[in-house]
């Protein structure tokens, strides 16, 4: 008869509160399907932006409005999409990220149902914002899901992957924007949308438990209520048959104006402040060039259908693809050298301080091909000495959104490195900052191209990238020291008084 080894042994027949206390009691593959379902969910945000952009000029046509006035219901869109996940990251990290993407969804189903039926310009654009409120959030929320589940060394490979899975609904929203575009009209896109959305709540009310550790703890306290998925009332998590682990709660206030709000004070946290800016900036300069993508090419390549137009987003939403997956292998192999190398309290769950540097070259390889793009359709009108080229343009958008998200990504994780016990809020803030100078940029860029041509306007943003990569270098510099000051500071606020 086989026998338990004797550490094991002697580990099970210690009393609960002196057992060793995983992280989390799932698996890695249950924890990889969480992390792709979550993801699934997110990818609204992304895919109700992208889907959209083949459709303005049939959207101008049939409201009977200027194409830069149907532009604005972008930068109408993009403005909720940074307001919004900051009271539902707040509301995800306290009350629950089952509750926060059911609110979410459901604003968001109604949204495209009514968009459905848009008859006019100022429904188009109230409803657009709505719209923008029920889907931004699901980002910040399923990061929260993934800090609830995941070692600081499983981070980087979830984060990658969760933005990987997103920014599919990225690279294929415009095709399919497209082609429904083309065969019924704009909007049967937005039911399309709503179609969609109905599928995934239902399956996250079957599926998705809660995580939040404030009130699941590491997996092993029952869930009830609302909180319990309905697949566990007929096979409950095996865990659940022992006593549960109750020293992996962490205890939460209560939801108030002030718990919403506080996330905004990390703002002026050097290295957050330094973190935020560099990414807000990449932001914008991506975002520039995917809103002002339709109106370039049909300038630029007249005989370009509206599906062909879709179609010409591919190496945009592959890009942001392939930069997503690389940069999550990148994060876990930096993780675990640094861990190996120098931090070994890492296993214990401290991240270590290098997240940011991981990939130095993808800023320079951005600020390269943002000043070759504008220059790429410059070429195409000098009928006399060039011939029009299309895949110019089109390997340079592949690269833009390659390096544009690949930063995206690793300042998201170093964000929630920095504050692992409130994942949702500190994303909600990134998305913040990045999406309102994201909305001035896509504000600013067609009167730009107007006014100086494709080649100078796109010159002029990479100057801006250029101005702020030196941040890069401050954040690598300095960062690792203001954190530690930061958290001896909050170590020193918690044993005084309670912080909020």
């Amino acid at each position: 008869m086989s026998t338990a080894p004797a550490h094991l042994t002697h580990e099970l027949s210690l009393p609960i509160s002196t057992r060793p206390s995983p992280f989390h009691i799932l698996s890695s593959t249950q924890k990889w399907n969480l992390v792709i379902f979550v993801s699934l969910a997110a990818s609204f945000s992304p895919l109700s932006s992208n889907i959209y952009f083949p459709a303005i000029d049939t959207i101008s046509s049939d409201l009977g409005v200027s194409a830069e006035l149907v532009s604005l219901t972008i930068t109408v869109y993009m403005i909720m999409q940074g307001i919004a996940p900051s009271l539902f990251g707040a509301l995800s990290d306290f009350a629950g990220r089952r509750l926060a993407f059911v609110v979410c969804l459901t604003i968001y189903l109604g949204a495209n149902l009514a968009l459905a039926f848009t008859s006019n310009y100022p429904m188009l654009i109230v409803l657009r914002a709505v719209q923008a409120a029920g889907s931004a959030a699901t980002i910040s929320i399923s990061a929260g899901v993934i800090a609830d589940i995941a070692l600081p060394q499983e981070r980087g490979g979830f984060m990658g992957t969760n933005a990987g899975v997103r920014m599919t609904g990225q690279a294929v929203g415009p095709v399919i924007g497209g082609l429904l575009n083309t065969a019924w009209g704009f909007r049967s896109i937005f039911l399309f949308l709503f179609a969609l959305s109905v599928i995934v709540l239902g399956a996250l009310l079957i599926f998705l438990p809660e995580t939040q550790r404030s009130i699941a703890g590491n997996g092993s306290i029952r869930l009830s209520g609302f909180h319990k998925p309905l697949l566990y009332m007929f096979k409950p998590p095996s865990a659940w048959s022992a006593p549960p682990d109750t020293r992996s709660l962490k205890p939460e206030s209560p939801i108030s104006a002030k718990s919403v709000l506080h996330p905004l004070t990390y703002i002026f946290e050097k290295d957050i402040a330094a973190i935020l800016a560099w990414g807000s900036v990449t932001y914008t300069a991506w975002s520039m060039v995917t809103s002002s993508t339709t109106t370039m090419l049909l300038h630029g390549f007249p005989f370009l259908t509206q599906w062909q137009v879709g179609l010409c987003f591919l190496p945009n939403g592959l890009g942001c693809i392939c930069g997503s997956l690389t940069t999550g292998w990148l994060l876990d192999q930096s993780f675990h050298r640094a861990s190996l190398a120098n931090h070994p309290e890492t296993e214990l769950g401290n991240p270590p301080d290098n997240t940011i540097n991981t990939a130095p070259a993808f800023p320079a390889l951005l600020t390269i091909s943002l000043a070759l793009y504008g220059p790429s359709f410059e070429f195409n009108d000098i009928r006399a000495h060039f011939t029009p080229n299309l895949a110019a343009p089109l390997v340079l958008q592949f690269l833009i959104a390659f390096t544009a998200t690949s930063i995206f990504n690793i300042n998201s994780t170093a964000l929630i490195d920095c504050f692992p016990d409130r994942p949702a809020s500190a994303t909600a803030l990134n998305n913040l900052c990045r999406c309102l100078l994201g909305a001035a940029g896509v504000s600013a860029i067609q009167p730009l191209i107007a006014a100086v041509k494709a080649m100078k306007a796109f010159f002029i943003v990479t100057g801006m990238v250029v101005l702020f990569t030196p941040l890069v270098w401050v954040e690598w510099r300095w960062g690792e020291e203001w954190r530690r000051e930061r958290d001896e500071r909050l170590a020193r606020g918690r044993t005084g008084s309670s912080t909020p």
